[in-house]
């Protein structure tokens, strides 16, 4: 089964994780939340709480298909301060592994070089933070092992867009279908 890890930080932006969450749950996704922020309880940037399935620090992250980064503002800034998420995030672009990044959230893989060359996409506004990328502009941008989402009201098309990488078109588009999409 294929795993994927989805990290949070106090701020996110709760459409964006809890959307896709879903999305790739029902794709058949092993699907874990991991809190940066030393507490499995997390308040998004709307004030909703979510509980985390484990700590940042209680895991190995070694076997997962893909590691997925919600925005929300301050989550992204949250995500990061996080050094030892960044050096993660490091290792999984070098193994050629999925990494996504929603909203601000690209402004992570863009300081740590990630998105060089690549064709990207982000709120609008974060764009600067996309060093040495080609932001599109787009809903979604996929370029190699990295998937990258415009926004909230884009979550499904990011959601999906994983669950492609993950599992191929078939699963995509079935689970695209049952969501009416």
């Amino acid at each position: 089964m294929k795993k994927a890890v989805v990290f949070i930080a106090t701020g996110f932006e709760e459409i964006e994780a809890i959307g896709t969450i879903d999305v790739l749950r029902r794709g058949g996704i092993d699907v874990t939340i991991s809190s940066i922020t030393g507490s499995k309880t997390i308040t998004g940037a709307h004030g909703i709480s979510m509980k985390s399935d484990v700590l940042f620090n209680e895991m190995d992250y070694n076997d997962f298909d893909a590691f997925i980064l919600p925005g929300g503002m301050p989550g992204a800034t949250n995500l990061n301060a996080h050094v030892p998420l960044k050096e993660l995030l490091i290792n999984q672009y070098k193994e050629g592994k999925v990494i996504a990044a929603i909203c601000a959230a690209p402004l992570v893989l863009g300081g740590l070089g990630l998105l060089r060359g690549k064709s990207v996409t982000c709120y609008p506004g974060f764009e600067p933070k996309l060093i040495e990328a080609t932001p599109s502009g787009g809903p979604v941008e996929v370029d190699g092992n990295v998937i990258t989402g415009k926004g909230p009201g884009l979550v499904f098309h990011f959601a999906l867009s994983i669950l492609k990488a993950l599992k191929g078109d078939a699963v995509a588009e079935e689970v695209a279908s049952g969501l009416l999409l």
